[in-house]
């Protein structure tokens, strides 16, 4: 596990090359770093502003390589934003994640509270697309009937899966209703006490189909519930579609 001094010291060496680099012409720090809250298990977020007329390929490629020789990468993640922006997630052997974002030179901006410019000029912020209700909810239903199929069919593990997924979404409705952030959870825990309960008790305790299928009524029951604050019409639907305890068959996934 890595220790606290060497994310100071890996960070300020990366602060260091970006200010050398003739490709990158600003940078800023985002995340736990740029909020103040920083804890023993925080990672490195550091967005780079490219110049306009910059090889984005060769320049993560150069810095990959940088990066590998001076610390020691295990290995590599692309995460690509909507906006086209490229998230490289770097694991070092020390555990310690480094995620480096290269932005276009016209797209360097603040997109959330937490954004700390540490050299160069930053475009006019924007604020951070949230999840689509609307989408959230139509892939929370497509999840709740492959676990009923998964579990008719005696599939326990896709069962699994399928609780697991539509969970998440009702995880991002609950966020999204109490104005709280839900990506990768990050908020979660901010959740009122009576919504984490309700989530803690919709888990299954095991495998057994019996066990699934009770998970599958108390998330159902919960997901219409978090359907009914965002669009009480949709919900009313839903319920009438999915809410058939006792009814036989099974939907094909």
């Amino acid at each position: 596990m890595f220790e606290a001094a060497e994310r100071v010291r890996v960070r300020a060496e990366l602060i260091a090359a970006a200010r050398r680099d003739a490709d990158i012409t600003g940078a800023a720090l985002v995340g736990s770093a740029a909020r103040g809250s920083e804890d023993r298990w925080s990672d490195i977020d550091l967005v780079l502003q490219l110049a306009e007329d910059a090889d984005e390929p060769a320049v993560v490629a150069r810095w990959t390589r940088s990066l590998d020789e001076k610390f020691g990468v295990a290995d590599t993640l692309d995460v690509t934003s909507r906006e086209g922006v490229r998230y490289r997630v770097f694991l070092l052997y020390s555990s310690l994640q480094v995620d480096l974002s290269f932005w276009p030179h016209d797209l360097f901006r603040a997109t959330e509270d937490g954004f700390q410019l540490v050299f160069g000029q930053a475009n006019e912020p924007a604020s951070a697309a949230a999840p689509d209700s609307e989408q959230v909810i139509g892939m929370a239903w497509l999840y709740a009937v492959h676990a009923r199929s998964a579990i008719g069919r005696g599939r326990t593990w896709q069962a699994v899966l399928m609780l697991d997924d539509l969970r998440d979404q009702i995880i991002a409705l609950e966020c999204l209703r109490h104005g709280l952030n839900p990506w990768h959870g990050r908020e979660v825990d901010r959740l009122p006490a009576p919504v984490l309960a309700t989530l803690r008790d919709g888990r299954a305790a095991s495998v057994s189909l019996t066990e699934l299928e009770r998970s599958r009524q108390a998330l159902l029951q919960h997901y219409l519930a978090a359907v009914a604050h965002h669009d009480a019409e949709r919900a009313v639907a839903l319920r009438r579609a999915l809410d058939q305890r006792g009814a036989g068959g099974t939907t094909n996934c």
